[in-house]
């Protein structure tokens, strides 16, 4: 099982491109079921949860064509009417979930096996089923699968989510494309990737707009268009980099992004000291002598601070002048990174979902072992400005959203290698 061997302490400096966002090519890949005409998407993340998404396609009757670079891709639909979503490729990927709503959509049946995906907190699926029954799907669930039917079309309607959540409202916006008549969905995520999804779909005809902030009016069509659509790029990975070079004083570039869509934490960067300069498609960071400590964020749902980079930020916070504070509102399970942040020298003392983060740490190389996706990007950046050898251990975590990381942090500095 692959490790990564980091020598710190770093110095961050050069220019680093941003891949294409996982969250995004996601929900857009799951909606392809719907079309029967090819679609081509550029910029294309390569990493493992994509593949899963990739091969769980497969599985259900689309042939996947790649260009050289693997970038881009062409996905045509065989004629096979295929309708079950196996465990083998569920188990790994939360997102899984998002192929329910076109299946039924497109075939009225679909048999998918309950997703797996990283371990933080319950993250229920109901929000997804009970929307979905609102739009004409029955189902049961039976030793771990989801059996849904719907008689003929899907009926538009009125939905109002009782909690934001995100995949709930694409799964919902993609299954109301092809169902009889018009959807409303009220109190949805309003995340960029969101955003990304109907993007995408409007390119192949569907009727899609914003009624208002977060109500979303979606008018039933007979089927979609071929379309060729590029995938906006990473924010979390965006944010990731930003952090890195706030981290390590460091001076980067970072291209390939819409600054737009990370505005909250530049905004809280610019607090702590750090110096931006934002232009169409690049951010230019320049990290502080001395972190300025934040008394307190709170993951919540966009526009707000997000979840995905509630452990990145709480690495620089451990370097701040000062006694800072995380609380997270979206997730109950998320500081299991914080364990393996104590054992090179973190100072945080968790009460209930509040983190407390004693600043100035010095962080001593050890071996570590990562727990999620998010958490295991954190110890990456710990492990950039510590003194001495880290050992991070199951970073297959880290391959499911990250592509390439350690190529992109050796370019601009930072002492990493892959091993076995």
């Amino acid at each position: 099982m692959d490790k990564f061997l980091i020598k710190g302490p770093s110095k961050i400096k050069g220019q680093v491109f941003i891949s294409g966002s996982k969250n995004a090519a996601l929900p857009i890949l799951a909606s392809t079921i719907l079309f029967d005409k090819p679609v081509t998407l550029y910029n294309l993340p390569r990493v493992r949860d994509i593949d899963t998404m990739l091969n769980l396609l497969k599985s259900l009757g689309s042939k996947i064509y790649f260009s050289k670079n693997k970038k881009t891709i062409r996905i045509i639909k065989t004629k096979k009417k295929k309708f079950v979503a196996s465990y083998s490729w569920m188990k790994t990927m939360r997102a899984g979930i998002l192929v329910l709503g076109p299946l039924i959509a497109k075939y009225h049946k679909a048999i998918t096996s309950l997703p797996g995906g990283c371990l933080i907190g319950a993250r229920p699926v109901n929000y997804h089923l009970n929307a979905l029954k609102k739009l004409g799907m029955k189902y049961e669930i039976k030793k771990g699968y989801i059996y849904a039917k719907s008689k003929g079309k899907l009926k538009g309607t009125k939905i109002k989510f009782s909690n934001i959540s995100v995949g709930a409202t694409e799964n919902s916006i993609i299954a109301a494309c092809l169902a009889n008549g018009k959807t409303i969905l009220k109190n949805c995520a309003i995340e960029p990737e969101i955003k990304d999804l109907i993007n995408f779909l409007k390119s192949s005809g569907a009727k899609i707009k914003w009624i208002g902030r977060r109500t979303i009016e979606i008018e039933g069509v007979e089927n979609l268009n071929g379309t060729t659509y590029s995938i906006m790029s990473d924010r979390i990975e965006t944010g990731t980099f930003c952090v890195a070079s706030s981290l390590t004083n460091g001076d980067l570039i970072i291209k390939n992004v819409n600054p737009k869509i990370i505005q909250t934490e530049l905004k809280l960067l610019m607090k702590m000291g750090v110096k931006i300069k934002v232009s169409e498609n690049q951010i230019h960071i320049k990290g502080p002598k001395i972190i300025k400590s934040l008394s307190n964020i709170e993951t919540k749902e966009y526009p707000n601070f997000p979840t995905d980079l509630q452990a990145q930020f709480m690495v620089l916070m451990c370097k701040a002048k000062g006694r800072s504070v995380i609380t997270e509102s979206i997730f109950e399970n998320r500081f299991m990174h914080v364990a393996e942040l104590r054992r090179l020298g973190a100072k945080i003392k968790i009460k209930e979902n509040k983190a407390i983060i004693e600043g100035k740490t010095d962080f001593q190389g050890a071996e570590l072992m990562s727990s999620d996706l998010r958490a295991s990007v954190a110890l990456v950046l710990a492990a950039m400005v510590a003194k001495g050898e880290s050992i991070i251990n199951r970073i297959y975590h880290l391959d499911r959203g990250y592509e390439k990381i350690e190529n992109k942090l050796k370019k601009i500095g930072v002492n990493i290698k892959r091993i076995s």
